[in-house]
């Protein structure tokens, strides 16, 4: 029986109670349901709402309810309206007239938006210990090749001689804000709807705090129209889940490349690799692409919840019901991209002399030959044209600026000296940038200490 069914004279048409149910994907709220409808059983019977051995009654018929379900003993049926009415149907088929008190003093409006709230706030919770571990891999592989010199790159050509340890450093201090913008979101739904009613609270003298504590919110809805007709918390979650995921993506995109024959930094361990139904030599970064292709999909259910709600007059309208499958698949596709990726990266070989390799081929210690006339007194406009001169006949001669005769130099410019090839080792290069935040060795150690204490921190 439909909980609105006293209002009509006609059974509901098939189609229409198919395309109005949400049972197909709200039903893995069970749990949070009956966690709610308990506390509320509790409070209304505390209150004196309900009378308090009913209140009991209840509550227990609810906990061997979710103790079948979690069993298996009971299945949901695929034909309730919703997850909110069959567990109610199911409780009232045991407890008869006495489950039937269990509504009292609620509406499903604040009921499907507790319901969400709980399961989100478990769900933010998973995230950022994926998250947390993900970053603590990072810093693993930073730690472990803190001094291994690789090209960084611009408008992907090879620019100035960095550390990967540097590199994926860059990445951990993203994901830390990562950390920061689920924190945020987690705050927001972090607070309890119950008691809103349908959109103007209600006439019985609930105690809205009670619930809240018993259901352990850290604060409450304190406007009942804003209890019931907002979805931010979800749009927000989806934001911060959508900004992971162009990290990831961009992440996926450079072991993309990586991998490739014309990078070779890295190899993928087998486990995160697939190989091609035709071409026997291959080895391709399926995973890396996966998770690249799936952030399309988090953007896109952030973008249906910012318009499901752009349009809707307050208080609660059924267009509402969409934000569940929206933010379900945004958490659910992070998790998954975060469950393959984390460990894909934790296996992956590196190979550091093909990075010294490319470094030394790119011309990246071009910056510090000109700087190194600089510091000799030459303006640095003269110094960067000589440099440019220096380039374009290594080029011509198949060479690199390491190996250039001094000779070379000297024809260009009778200010170098055999001091010149100290200043562009790229060893040197590379932990002579000491400035916070630059890739020396020494500064990538700190900033992975610095890190880890913070996801530390963030645990405790």
């Amino acid at each position: 029986m439909k909980l609105w069914a006293g209002r009509f004279s006609k059974e509901i048409d098939k189609k229409t109670n198919d395309f109005n149910s949400s049972i197909s994907f709200d039903s893995r709220m069970y749990r949070e349901d009956i966690e709610g409808s308990i506390a509320h059983a509790a409070m209304i019977g505390e209150c004196g709402i309900i009378d308090k051995s009913e209140s009991e009654t209840i509550i227990q018929g609810l906990k061997g309810i979710l103790a079948d379900l979690d069993s298996g003993a009971l299945t949901i049926d695929p034909n309730a309206e919703d997850i909110h009415t069959f567990i109610e149907g199911e409780l009232t088929k045991r407890l008869g007239q006495t489950g039937k008190r269990l509504h009292t003093a609620r509406s499903r409006n604040d009921q499907v938006a507790l319901d969400i709230r709980l399961y989100l706030k478990k769900e933010i919770k998973n995230i950022r210990t994926m998250v947390q571990e993900l970053i603590r891999v990072l810093c693993d592989k930073a730690e472990a090749y803190a001094a291994a010199v690789m090209p960084g790159y611009t408008h992907l050509q090879r620019a100035q001689p960095i550390t990967f340890g540097h590199h994926l450093m860059a990445y951990a201090e993203m994901l830390l804000r990562d950390l920061d913008r689920l924190d945020g979101a987690y705050r927001h739904t972090d607070a309890l709807p119950l008691g809103s009613g349908a959109l103007a609270t209600t006439t019985y003298p609930i105690d809205r705090t009670m619930t809240a504590r018993l259901l352990g919110f850290a604060d409450i809805c304190q406007n009942s129209l804003d209890g019931v007709s907002d979805r931010d918390f979800c749009m927000e979650l989806a934001a911060a889940l959508s900004i992971i995921m162009v990290h990831l993506s961009r992440f996926s995109e450079e072991i993309i490349l990586w991998c490739s024959w014309e990078f070779k930094f890295v190899e993928l361990d087998d486990a995160f690799s697939t190989g091609s139904s035709i071409m026997p030599q291959k080895k391709n970064p399926d995973i890396a692409e996966l998770v690249r292709g799936k952030s399309g999909r988090v953007f896109g259910d952030l973008m249906t919840l910012l318009t499901v709600m752009k349009g809707i007059a307050l208080a609660y309208n059924k267009d509402m019901q969409e934000d569940k499958e929206a933010i379900f698949d945004a958490v659910d596709t992070v998790k998954m991209c975060l469950t393959a990726f984390t460990p894909m990266i934790e296996t992956m070989r590196v190979l550091p002399e093909n990075m010294r390799k490319a470094a030394a081929n790119g011309f990246i210690n071009a910056t510090d030959c000109a700087d190194y006339l600089v510091k000799k007194g030459l303006p640095f406009r003269d110094a960067y044209k000589a440099t440019g001169t220096l380039v374009a006949l290594c080029i011509e001669k198949k060479t690199t600026l390491e190996e250039l005769p001094l000779e070379e130099y000297q024809k260009v410019c009778d200010t170098f000296d055999e001091g010149v090839y100290d200043a562009i080792s790229l060893e040197n290069c590379v932990n002579g940038r000491k400035v916070l935040g630059g890739p020396a060795s020494e500064n990538v150690r700190q900033q992975s200490q610095r890190v880890r204490a913070l996801v530390t921190a963030a645990q405790d």
